[in-house]
């Protein structure tokens, strides 16, 4: 094939090229990489190097067979920081500020992204028209729309894209799953999930000025398919997770793993035929400004229940932990996932008769588990093209991340209530009960807010189609499931 120019690519359909800007170009075939043999090294570029990015550039850079051939951020500091180590080792890095000059460069077979949560999708279709496998982190789309996208795009152009679920690689969460789903402690009512962790915004993130963007940032790259808007200290570099412009909130940000474990324990289970979600966002005053408030959008305590036809997923979020309240008790973080069967439950690895505090093994099921850990499975799954292979295939990724989604979208249609009000989800098991008690003891005894004598934020109960990835007759629903994309950064309907 011909060297693609800058030009060539700009111009590119949106449909079958690597889509950046003018929908309706007469359609070619996707500049697809070369395969690679065994002995011949893959080069990979890391998109997204301030946070979780330095652990790619770590795994790959430290595997036989790879070669870090690229780094990628908007921030010019960070992205000289970050190659600054490689000049030193007089080992060869490329540097990009723009993501689309990077998917120019035919000799670059994979990028990892790591960006922030609005980019995730955009990055891996415009990567897999351009022929690269993909590495995405969790959770893979911002929105529902986006995800299936991803999964239309990686199918269509025959790309190994793998998710940033790593508990996808243990061997013991699939232990777990296996001895859920054996039958020999009866049908699973419950598969709880937790995501409670401290500090990063997670209490207060207080109140930051409009100001003009750093010269050293490219603002509107960031920006990249979020509406236009002013910048301010509190979304760039981490705090973005908390606006829903940019992130999903702790249940899509660590919230994601847990997620994907509680929906892998019930099974054949996709999408769920309903969703609801309580809770809001209590912090640590700011002097200055109204008590409990920040300039944060999305909850730090968070409830929410899904209806699988059966079994229930239960998802726990308290950001208000690890700290000592105003009562002197301490409130633990608490992230992980248990497992409420008919015959008892499964909590950290061990099985506990209901009626009974003592823990016993797990029956022992065999389990098939893809070779190596998160990145190396990846890596290896680029060489075979074996994608049944891949620990976390997006086919897998995009259901785990849509629940998230779905959660968060009955939470912002929610309106606010009496804190005396319960809804009947609360009585379908007593996991969910407890889980909204333990919420309102938290936020009392860390803050002193009392919730039954004030308001919370009480969702809709959603029903949903599993197969057609809509909810049943609610415009206002459906319409949070995407969201209009600012051009050209487009995430496109045809991909």
């Amino acid at each position: 094939m011909k060297n693609t120019t800058r030009r060539d690519f700009m111009k590119s359909s949106i449909a079958t090229g690597i889509a950046l800007a003018l929908p309706g170009c007469a359609t070619t075939a996707p500049p697809f990489s070369r395969v690679r043999g065994a002995n011949d090294d893959i080069r990979v570029a890391v998109v997204g190097i301030n946070g979780r990015g330095s652990s790619h550039i770590r795994a790959f850079d430290e595997m036989d067979g790879v070669r870090l051939a690229a780094l990628c951020d908007v921030d010019r500091e960070v992205l000289e920081r970050r190659a600054k180590p490689f000049r030193d080792r007089n080992k060869k890095v490329d540097t990009y500020v723009d993501i689309r000059e990077l998917l120019e460069d035919r000799n670059i077979d994979a990028i990892s992204i790591a960006t922030t949560n609005h980019w995730h999708s955009l990055a891996t279709i415009w990567a897999c028209q351009a022929g690269k496998d993909v590495y995405v982190e969790k959770p893979c789309s911002h929105n529902v729309f986006e995800g299936r996208k991803c999964v239309e795009a990686a199918r269509k152009y025959n790309r190994i894209v793998q998710h940033g679920t790593q508990s996808r690689a243990s061997s013991n969460w699939a232990r777990q799953i296996a001895a859920v789903q054996s039958g020999k402690y009866g049908k699973l009512l419950v598969s709880k999930a937790y995501a409670s962790k401290s500090g990063r915004g997670r209490w207060s993130i207080g109140f930051k000025l409009i100001q003009e963007p750093p010269e050293n940032i490219d603002f509107n790259i960031w920006l990249g398919p979020a509406p236009k808007q002013p910048y301010h200290e509190n979304i760039v570099h981490y705090n973005w997770h908390w606006f829903w412009d940019f992130g999903n909130g702790e249940i899509g940000n660590q919230g994601v793993h847990q997620m994907d474990i509680a929906r892998w324990a019930i099974k054949g289970a996709t999408l769920p035929k309903s969703a609801i979600s309580m809770g809001g966002r209590w912090v640590n005053s700011t002097p200055g400004y109204p008590p409990f408030t920040d300039q944060a959008q999305t909850p730090n305590c968070q409830l929410t229940v899904m209806d699988f036809g059966g079994p229930l997923l239960v998802f726990e979020v308290i950001g208000l932990v690890d700290r000592a309240g105003l009562d002197g008790k301490k409130y633990p973080k608490k992230v992980g996932n248990e497992f409420y069967l008919e015959e008892g439950a499964i909590k950290d690895g061990k099985f506990y008769p209901k009626g009974s505090d003592k823990a016993e093994d797990l029956v022992d099921v065999d389990v098939e588990m893809g070779p190596g850990d998160i990145f190396e499975n990846f890596i290896q799954c680029m060489r075979t093209r074996r994608r049944s292979d891949l620990h976390a295939d997006i086919t897998k990724a995009h259901p785990s991340s849509a629940c998230c989604h779905l959660g968060n979208i009955s939470y912002r249609l929610g309106e606010q209530v009496s804190g005396t009000t319960r809804p009947d989800v609360l009585d379908r098991h007593e996991e969910i009960a407890k889980s909204w008690e333990t919420i309102k003891q938290t936020v009392k005894g860390t803050l002193g807010l009392d919730v039954s004598k004030g308001t919370y934020c009480l969702g809709p109960k959603l029903r949903f189609n599993p197969r057609t990835e809509r909810f049943v007759k609610n415009r206002a629903a459906n319409r949070l499931l995407t969201r209009p994309y600012r051009k050209p950064f487009v995430v496109p309907e045809n991909v």
